[in-house]
Protein backbone atom coordinates (compact mmCIF):
# COMPACT_ATOMS: atom_id res chain seq x y z
CA UNK A 1 0.00 0.00 0.00
CA UNK A 2 1.82 2.97 -0.84
CA UNK A 3 -0.88 5.91 -0.31
CA UNK A 4 -1.17 7.53 3.23
CA UNK A 5 -1.83 5.07 5.61
CA UNK A 6 -4.68 7.12 7.64
CA UNK A 7 -6.81 4.43 8.07
CA UNK A 8 -7.02 0.44 6.82
CA UNK A 9 -10.76 0.37 7.92
CA UNK A 10 -12.55 0.08 3.93
CA UNK A 11 -14.71 3.14 3.44
CA UNK A 12 -18.49 2.16 3.14
CA UNK A 13 -20.15 3.27 0.00
CA UNK A 14 -22.32 6.18 0.61
CA UNK A 15 -25.74 6.17 -0.45
CA UNK A 16 -26.38 7.72 -4.29
CA UNK A 17 -27.75 10.73 -4.52
CA UNK A 18 -31.20 11.59 -5.36
CA UNK A 19 -31.89 13.87 -7.79
CA UNK A 20 -32.64 17.13 -5.46
CA UNK A 21 -29.22 16.18 -4.04
CA UNK A 22 -27.13 15.89 -7.18
CA UNK A 23 -26.01 18.71 -9.02
CA UNK A 24 -26.75 20.15 -11.71
CA UNK A 25 -24.11 19.38 -14.44
CA UNK A 26 -22.95 15.98 -13.00
CA UNK A 27 -23.00 13.50 -15.07
CA UNK A 28 -25.46 10.30 -13.69
CA UNK A 29 -24.23 7.59 -11.97
CA UNK A 30 -23.54 4.90 -14.95
CA UNK A 31 -25.48 1.82 -14.24
CA UNK A 32 -23.43 -1.32 -13.07
CA UNK A 33 -21.42 -3.48 -15.87
CA UNK A 34 -21.34 -7.16 -15.66
CA UNK A 35 -18.20 -9.06 -17.33
CA UNK A 36 -19.73 -12.53 -17.30
CA UNK A 37 -20.80 -13.61 -20.72
CA UNK A 38 -24.44 -13.96 -21.65
CA UNK A 39 -26.17 -17.14 -22.81
CA UNK A 40 -25.96 -15.36 -25.98
CA UNK A 41 -22.96 -14.32 -26.07
CA UNK A 42 -21.68 -17.64 -25.43
CA UNK A 43 -23.51 -19.31 -27.72
CA UNK A 44 -21.98 -16.88 -30.78
CA UNK A 45 -18.95 -17.72 -29.76
CA UNK A 46 -19.58 -21.71 -29.87
CA UNK A 47 -22.05 -21.73 -32.09
CA UNK A 48 -19.42 -22.74 -35.13
CA UNK A 49 -18.33 -25.50 -33.28
CA UNK A 50 -20.94 -27.48 -31.96
CA UNK A 51 -22.00 -26.79 -36.06
CA UNK A 52 -18.61 -28.45 -36.97
CA UNK A 53 -19.10 -31.43 -34.32
CA UNK A 54 -22.93 -32.02 -35.41
CA UNK A 55 -21.89 -32.25 -38.95
CA UNK A 56 -18.97 -34.65 -38.14
CA UNK A 57 -21.35 -36.93 -35.98
CA UNK A 58 -23.96 -37.02 -39.11
CA UNK A 59 -20.96 -38.05 -41.37
CA UNK A 60 -20.33 -40.79 -39.24
CA UNK A 61 -23.58 -42.23 -38.78
CA UNK A 62 -24.31 -42.19 -42.21
CA UNK A 63 -20.54 -43.47 -43.01
CA UNK A 64 -21.42 -46.40 -40.21
CA UNK A 65 -25.19 -47.00 -41.47
CA UNK A 66 -23.62 -46.82 -45.25
CA UNK A 67 -21.23 -49.69 -44.43
CA UNK A 68 -23.30 -51.74 -41.87
CA UNK A 69 -24.41 -54.26 -44.77
CA UNK A 70 -22.58 -57.05 -45.77
CA UNK A 71 -19.27 -55.33 -45.52
CA UNK A 72 -16.21 -57.35 -44.81
CA UNK A 73 -12.68 -56.68 -43.99
CA UNK A 74 -9.53 -57.67 -45.90
CA UNK A 75 -8.93 -61.04 -46.96
CA UNK A 76 -12.43 -61.90 -45.71
CA UNK A 77 -14.00 -64.71 -47.93
CA UNK A 78 -17.14 -62.70 -47.83
CA UNK A 79 -16.19 -59.79 -49.55
CA UNK A 80 -16.39 -58.79 -52.38
CA UNK A 81 -13.92 -55.49 -52.16
CA UNK A 82 -10.76 -55.26 -54.08
CA UNK A 83 -8.66 -56.79 -50.96
CA UNK A 84 -11.81 -59.11 -50.16
CA UNK A 85 -11.37 -63.29 -51.38
CA UNK A 86 -14.60 -63.69 -52.30
CA UNK A 87 -13.61 -65.07 -55.62
CA UNK A 88 -11.58 -67.21 -54.46
CA UNK A 89 -14.12 -69.14 -51.85
CA UNK A 90 -16.42 -69.51 -54.78
CA UNK A 91 -14.10 -70.79 -57.72
CA UNK A 92 -12.97 -73.44 -54.74
CA UNK A 93 -16.92 -74.53 -54.22
CA UNK A 94 -17.36 -75.33 -58.21
CA UNK A 95 -14.23 -77.81 -57.41
CA UNK A 96 -15.95 -78.81 -53.91
CA UNK A 97 -13.91 -77.28 -51.32
CA UNK A 98 -16.47 -76.11 -49.21
CA UNK A 99 -15.09 -72.53 -47.09
CA UNK A 100 -16.56 -71.52 -43.47
CA UNK A 101 -15.21 -68.44 -41.88
CA UNK A 102 -14.29 -68.84 -38.04
CA UNK A 103 -12.89 -65.81 -35.63
CA UNK A 104 -11.31 -67.69 -32.58
CA UNK A 105 -8.63 -70.10 -31.79
CA UNK A 106 -11.08 -72.11 -30.28
CA UNK A 107 -12.82 -72.72 -33.67
CA UNK A 108 -9.52 -73.34 -35.75
CA UNK A 109 -7.95 -75.61 -33.11
CA UNK A 110 -11.49 -78.09 -33.71
CA UNK A 111 -11.32 -77.52 -37.53
CA UNK A 112 -7.90 -78.79 -37.94
CA UNK A 113 -7.90 -82.28 -39.19
CA UNK A 114 -6.52 -84.36 -42.33
CA UNK A 115 -9.16 -83.54 -44.16
CA UNK A 116 -8.86 -79.74 -44.07
CA UNK A 117 -6.92 -76.87 -44.79
CA UNK A 118 -6.58 -74.13 -42.50
CA UNK A 119 -5.89 -70.36 -43.50
CA UNK A 120 -4.68 -67.92 -40.97
CA UNK A 121 -5.48 -64.64 -42.73
CA UNK A 122 -3.31 -62.47 -40.24
CA UNK A 123 -1.36 -64.68 -37.66
CA UNK A 124 0.42 -61.76 -36.31
CA UNK A 125 -2.38 -59.81 -34.41
CA UNK A 126 -2.65 -63.41 -31.92
CA UNK A 127 -1.91 -62.75 -28.63
CA UNK A 128 1.39 -65.88 -27.57
CA UNK A 129 -0.83 -68.42 -25.55
CA UNK A 130 -2.93 -68.44 -29.05
CA UNK A 131 -0.04 -68.77 -31.47
CA UNK A 132 1.37 -71.53 -29.39
CA UNK A 133 -2.18 -73.38 -28.96
CA UNK A 134 -3.00 -73.22 -32.57
CA UNK A 135 0.23 -74.64 -33.65
CA UNK A 136 0.24 -77.49 -30.97
CA UNK A 137 -3.04 -78.27 -32.67
CA UNK A 138 -2.22 -78.21 -36.28
CA UNK A 139 1.35 -79.65 -36.03
CA UNK A 140 -0.08 -83.60 -35.81
CA UNK A 141 -3.43 -82.72 -37.48
CA UNK A 142 -2.11 -84.62 -40.83
CA UNK A 143 -4.02 -81.23 -42.98
CA UNK A 144 -2.26 -78.13 -44.35
CA UNK A 145 -2.05 -74.99 -42.47
CA UNK A 146 -1.71 -71.37 -44.74
CA UNK A 147 -0.17 -68.92 -43.30
CA UNK A 148 -0.71 -65.75 -44.86
CA UNK A 149 2.00 -62.44 -43.80
CA UNK A 150 3.68 -64.36 -41.09
CA UNK A 151 5.60 -61.82 -39.59
CA UNK A 152 8.31 -61.71 -36.72
CA UNK A 153 6.12 -61.78 -33.74
CA UNK A 154 4.54 -65.09 -34.72
CA UNK A 155 6.96 -66.53 -37.29
CA UNK A 156 9.12 -68.92 -33.96
CA UNK A 157 5.57 -69.62 -32.47
CA UNK A 158 3.81 -71.15 -35.73
CA UNK A 159 6.77 -71.70 -38.37
CA UNK A 160 9.92 -72.96 -36.14
CA UNK A 161 13.34 -72.74 -38.03
CA UNK A 162 12.47 -70.64 -40.11
CA UNK A 163 13.08 -66.25 -40.10
CA UNK A 164 11.74 -63.29 -41.44
CA UNK A 165 14.31 -61.10 -43.70
CA UNK A 166 13.79 -56.94 -41.96
CA UNK A 167 13.74 -56.21 -46.06
CA UNK A 168 10.98 -57.08 -48.30
CA UNK A 169 10.91 -57.98 -52.13
CA UNK A 170 11.25 -55.28 -54.18
CA UNK A 171 9.33 -56.72 -57.01
CA UNK A 172 5.60 -58.44 -57.50
CA UNK A 173 5.96 -60.40 -59.64
CA UNK A 174 8.22 -63.60 -59.52
CA UNK A 175 9.37 -67.21 -61.07
CA UNK A 176 8.55 -70.14 -59.52
CA UNK A 177 12.33 -71.13 -59.31
CA UNK A 178 11.36 -74.11 -57.23
CA UNK A 179 9.85 -77.50 -57.67
CA UNK A 180 7.22 -77.49 -56.01
CA UNK A 181 4.30 -78.96 -58.34
CA UNK A 182 1.51 -76.31 -57.57
CA UNK A 183 4.20 -73.39 -58.07
CA UNK A 184 5.05 -74.93 -61.21
CA UNK A 185 1.85 -75.62 -62.56
CA UNK A 186 0.80 -71.65 -61.64
CA UNK A 187 4.28 -70.00 -62.93
CA UNK A 188 4.79 -66.63 -62.38
CA UNK A 189 2.71 -64.91 -59.74
CA UNK A 190 2.56 -62.03 -57.27
CA UNK A 191 4.16 -63.07 -54.28
CA UNK A 192 6.63 -60.09 -53.81
CA UNK A 193 6.40 -59.48 -50.23
CA UNK A 194 7.90 -60.80 -46.88
CA UNK A 195 10.96 -63.23 -47.57
CA UNK A 196 11.98 -65.77 -45.72
CA UNK A 197 15.05 -68.11 -45.11
CA UNK A 198 14.78 -71.54 -42.93
CA UNK A 199 17.88 -74.75 -42.49
CA UNK A 200 14.80 -77.24 -42.74
CA UNK A 201 16.43 -80.08 -45.27
CA UNK A 202 13.04 -80.56 -46.58
CA UNK A 203 11.48 -77.19 -47.04
CA UNK A 204 10.67 -76.02 -50.85
CA UNK A 205 11.23 -72.69 -51.14
CA UNK A 206 9.80 -70.92 -54.04
CA UNK A 207 9.58 -67.10 -55.61
CA UNK A 208 13.14 -66.13 -54.95
CA UNK A 209 13.84 -62.53 -54.80
CA UNK A 210 17.96 -61.75 -54.00
CA UNK A 211 18.07 -64.70 -52.79
CA UNK A 212 15.45 -65.53 -50.12
CA UNK A 213 11.72 -67.14 -50.96
CA UNK A 214 8.22 -65.50 -50.45
CA UNK A 215 6.48 -68.60 -50.44
CA UNK A 216 8.03 -71.58 -47.57
CA UNK A 217 6.67 -75.15 -48.16
CA UNK A 218 7.08 -76.64 -44.94
CA UNK A 219 6.47 -80.82 -44.87
CA UNK A 220 5.23 -81.81 -41.06
CA UNK A 221 8.22 -83.67 -39.16
CA UNK A 222 5.69 -86.20 -38.08
CA UNK A 223 2.30 -87.13 -40.66
CA UNK A 224 1.31 -86.63 -43.71
CA UNK A 225 0.05 -82.52 -42.76
CA UNK A 226 2.48 -79.40 -44.23
CA UNK A 227 2.77 -76.21 -43.88
CA UNK A 228 2.59 -73.14 -46.12
CA UNK A 229 3.85 -69.90 -45.58
CA UNK A 230 2.63 -66.90 -48.03
CA UNK A 231 4.94 -63.80 -47.91
CA UNK A 232 2.31 -61.48 -49.97
CA UNK A 233 -1.66 -62.02 -49.80
CA UNK A 234 -1.79 -60.61 -53.64
CA UNK A 235 -2.80 -64.02 -55.00
CA UNK A 236 -6.12 -64.19 -52.71
CA UNK A 237 -7.33 -60.39 -53.56
CA UNK A 238 -10.24 -59.92 -55.90
CA UNK A 239 -8.47 -57.60 -58.47
CA UNK A 240 -5.52 -59.33 -58.49
CA UNK A 241 -6.59 -62.89 -59.05
CA UNK A 242 -6.93 -63.00 -62.91
CA UNK A 243 -3.56 -61.94 -63.05
CA UNK A 244 -0.76 -63.59 -63.61
CA UNK A 245 -0.86 -67.27 -62.23
CA UNK A 246 -2.47 -66.12 -58.75
CA UNK A 247 -5.71 -67.98 -59.60
CA UNK A 248 -4.02 -70.89 -60.43
CA UNK A 249 -1.72 -70.96 -57.63
CA UNK A 250 -4.19 -70.29 -54.96
CA UNK A 251 -6.49 -72.72 -56.05
CA UNK A 252 -3.58 -75.36 -55.84
CA UNK A 253 -2.78 -73.91 -52.41
CA UNK A 254 -6.02 -73.68 -51.00
CA UNK A 255 -8.23 -76.78 -52.55
CA UNK A 256 -5.68 -79.93 -51.36
CA UNK A 257 -8.07 -80.47 -49.05
CA UNK A 258 -11.77 -80.93 -49.50
CA UNK A 259 -13.02 -78.68 -46.50
CA UNK A 260 -11.24 -74.85 -46.30
CA UNK A 261 -11.32 -73.51 -42.75
CA UNK A 262 -10.56 -69.64 -42.83
CA UNK A 263 -9.40 -68.01 -39.77
CA UNK A 264 -9.90 -64.36 -39.39
CA UNK A 265 -8.39 -63.35 -35.92
CA UNK A 266 -10.48 -60.63 -34.40
CA UNK A 267 -10.57 -58.82 -30.98
CA UNK A 268 -13.55 -60.36 -30.03
CA UNK A 269 -11.79 -64.02 -29.55
CA UNK A 270 -12.64 -65.60 -26.65
CA UNK A 271 -9.43 -66.47 -26.03
CA UNK A 272 -7.74 -62.85 -26.23
CA UNK A 273 -10.09 -61.92 -23.73
CA UNK A 274 -9.33 -64.54 -21.42
CA UNK A 275 -5.91 -65.97 -22.06
CA UNK A 276 -3.07 -64.71 -19.84
CA UNK A 277 -1.67 -62.46 -22.12
CA UNK A 278 -3.87 -59.52 -22.37
CA UNK A 279 -2.50 -56.69 -25.01
CA UNK A 280 -2.52 -53.48 -24.60
CA UNK A 281 -4.47 -50.09 -25.72
CA UNK A 282 -0.87 -49.02 -27.84
CA UNK A 283 -0.09 -52.78 -28.70
CA UNK A 284 -3.68 -52.15 -30.94
CA UNK A 285 -2.09 -49.16 -32.69
CA UNK A 286 0.00 -49.44 -36.07
CA UNK A 287 3.55 -48.61 -35.75
CA UNK A 288 3.11 -45.89 -38.44
CA UNK A 289 0.78 -44.39 -36.14
CA UNK A 290 2.32 -43.63 -33.57
CA UNK A 291 5.64 -42.37 -35.73
CA UNK A 292 3.47 -40.21 -37.10
CA UNK A 293 2.07 -38.84 -33.80
CA UNK A 294 5.14 -38.06 -32.69
CA UNK A 295 6.20 -36.20 -35.71
CA UNK A 296 3.09 -34.28 -35.38
CA UNK A 297 4.00 -33.22 -31.74
CA UNK A 298 7.21 -32.15 -33.09
CA UNK A 299 6.10 -30.08 -36.13
CA UNK A 300 3.65 -28.31 -33.04
CA UNK A 301 6.64 -27.88 -30.96
CA UNK A 302 8.52 -26.88 -33.48
CA UNK A 303 5.17 -24.42 -34.59
CA UNK A 304 4.60 -22.80 -31.28
CA UNK A 305 7.98 -21.66 -31.02
CA UNK A 306 8.52 -19.97 -34.81
CA UNK A 307 5.05 -18.19 -33.57
CA UNK A 308 6.23 -17.14 -30.48
CA UNK A 309 9.44 -15.61 -31.48
CA UNK A 310 7.47 -13.20 -33.85
CA UNK A 311 5.71 -12.10 -31.18
CA UNK A 312 8.82 -9.91 -29.66
CA UNK A 313 8.98 -7.93 -26.39
CA UNK A 314 6.56 -6.09 -24.51
CA UNK A 315 5.01 -3.06 -25.27
CA UNK A 316 3.99 -0.49 -22.60
CA UNK A 317 0.97 0.80 -23.38
CA UNK A 318 -0.61 3.77 -21.26
CA UNK A 319 -3.91 3.04 -19.68
CA UNK A 320 -7.56 3.96 -21.42
CA UNK A 321 -7.84 5.98 -18.19
CA UNK A 322 -6.45 7.38 -15.11
CA UNK A 323 -7.55 5.74 -11.78
CA UNK A 324 -7.45 8.13 -8.76
CA UNK A 325 -5.03 6.83 -6.03
CA UNK A 326 -7.94 6.81 -3.26
CA UNK A 327 -9.87 4.60 -5.21
CA UNK A 328 -6.49 2.44 -5.90
CA UNK A 329 -6.39 2.69 -2.00
CA UNK A 330 -9.64 1.44 -1.61
CA UNK A 331 -10.07 -1.06 -4.18
CA UNK A 332 -7.07 -2.57 -2.29
CA UNK A 333 -8.13 -2.22 1.21
CA UNK A 334 -11.51 -4.17 -0.03
CA UNK A 335 -9.00 -7.16 -1.63
CA UNK A 336 -7.39 -7.44 1.58
CA UNK A 337 -10.13 -7.55 3.52
CA UNK A 338 -12.35 -10.04 1.73
CA UNK A 339 -8.70 -12.16 2.11
CA UNK A 340 -8.58 -11.60 5.19
CA UNK A 341 -5.09 -10.75 4.59
CA UNK A 342 -4.47 -8.86 8.01
CA UNK A 343 -0.62 -9.33 7.77
CA UNK A 344 -0.12 -8.17 4.27
CA UNK A 345 -1.80 -4.84 5.26
CA UNK A 346 -0.12 -4.47 8.22
CA UNK A 347 3.01 -5.24 6.25
CA UNK A 348 2.37 -2.30 3.90
CA UNK A 349 1.43 0.14 6.63
CA UNK A 350 4.38 -0.32 8.36
CA UNK A 351 6.78 -0.11 5.22
CA UNK A 352 5.00 3.02 4.22
CA UNK A 353 5.24 4.52 7.10
CA UNK A 354 9.43 3.44 7.67
CA UNK A 355 9.76 4.86 4.19
CA UNK A 356 8.16 8.08 5.19
CA UNK A 357 9.43 8.38 8.94
CA UNK A 358 13.33 7.71 7.36
CA UNK A 359 14.06 10.77 5.87
CA UNK A 360 12.33 13.20 8.79
CA UNK A 361 15.18 11.59 11.18
CA UNK A 362 18.01 11.35 8.80
CA UNK A 363 18.07 7.90 7.43
CA UNK A 364 18.35 6.67 4.02
CA UNK A 365 15.54 5.47 1.89
CA UNK A 366 18.21 2.33 1.49
CA UNK A 367 17.79 1.80 5.32
CA UNK A 368 14.62 2.72 5.97
CA UNK A 369 13.84 -0.91 6.57
CA UNK A 370 17.08 -2.13 8.64
CA UNK A 371 15.92 -1.59 12.35
CA UNK A 372 19.52 -1.65 14.03
CA UNK A 373 19.65 2.13 12.17
CA UNK A 374 16.06 3.49 11.84
CA UNK A 375 15.23 2.72 15.54
CA UNK A 376 17.77 4.42 17.43
CA UNK A 377 17.44 7.24 15.15
CA UNK A 378 14.07 7.56 15.64
CA UNK A 379 14.06 7.61 19.22
CA UNK A 380 16.11 10.52 19.33
CA UNK A 381 12.84 12.34 17.88
CA UNK A 382 10.57 11.30 20.57
CA UNK A 383 8.84 12.88 23.17
CA UNK A 384 8.20 10.00 25.28
CA UNK A 385 11.41 8.80 27.38
CA UNK A 386 11.96 5.05 26.90
CA UNK A 387 9.65 4.81 24.16
CA UNK A 388 10.35 1.73 22.01
CA UNK A 389 9.06 2.03 18.16
CA UNK A 390 10.18 -1.53 17.36
CA UNK A 391 7.17 -3.38 17.98
CA UNK A 392 5.44 -0.53 16.04
CA UNK A 393 7.09 -0.52 13.18
CA UNK A 394 8.90 -4.41 12.87
CA UNK A 395 6.03 -6.13 14.94
CA UNK A 396 4.01 -9.04 14.50
CA UNK A 397 0.73 -8.89 12.45
CA UNK A 398 -1.96 -8.13 14.25
CA UNK A 399 -4.60 -10.90 15.36
CA UNK A 400 -7.91 -9.18 14.60
CA UNK A 401 -9.16 -5.83 13.00
CA UNK A 402 -9.87 -4.02 15.36
CA UNK A 403 -5.99 -4.31 16.14
CA UNK A 404 -5.01 -3.90 12.46
CA UNK A 405 -7.16 -0.44 13.01
CA UNK A 406 -4.98 0.61 16.57
CA UNK A 407 -2.03 -0.07 14.29
CA UNK A 408 -2.82 2.43 11.79
CA UNK A 409 -3.48 4.93 14.60
CA UNK A 410 -0.13 4.15 16.32
CA UNK A 411 1.23 4.34 13.33
CA UNK A 412 -0.61 8.41 12.11
CA UNK A 413 0.56 9.25 15.55
CA UNK A 414 4.15 8.34 15.12
CA UNK A 415 4.32 9.93 12.13
CA UNK A 416 2.92 13.01 13.30
CA UNK A 417 5.34 13.34 16.70
CA UNK A 418 8.34 13.04 14.40
CA UNK A 419 7.46 15.42 12.03
CA UNK A 420 6.37 17.99 15.22
CA UNK A 421 9.56 17.63 17.10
Amino acid sequence: MTGPAHSTEPARPSPPATPEQRPPHAPSPAAPTSVSPTPRQLWTRSRGVVLALVVLLTAAVVIAAVRSGAQYGRLDPRSADSHGSRAVAELLADRGVSTRVVTSTEEARSAAGPDTTLLVANPDVLTDRQRSRLHAATEDSGGRTVLVTLGTPSIDALAPGVTADATTSTDSALSPGCALPEARRAGTADMGGIRYDTLAPDAEACYLSDGLPSLLHLPAPHGKGDTVVLGAPDILYNDRLDEQGNASLALQLLGSRPHLVWYLPSLSDDQAATGSERRGFFDLIPSGWLWGALQLTIAAALAALWRARRLGPLVAERLPVAIRASEAVEGRARLYRKANARDRAAAALRTAARTRLAPLVGVSPAQAHTPEILIPALTTRLHTPGQDPHPLLFGPPPGNDAALIALADQLDALEREVRHS
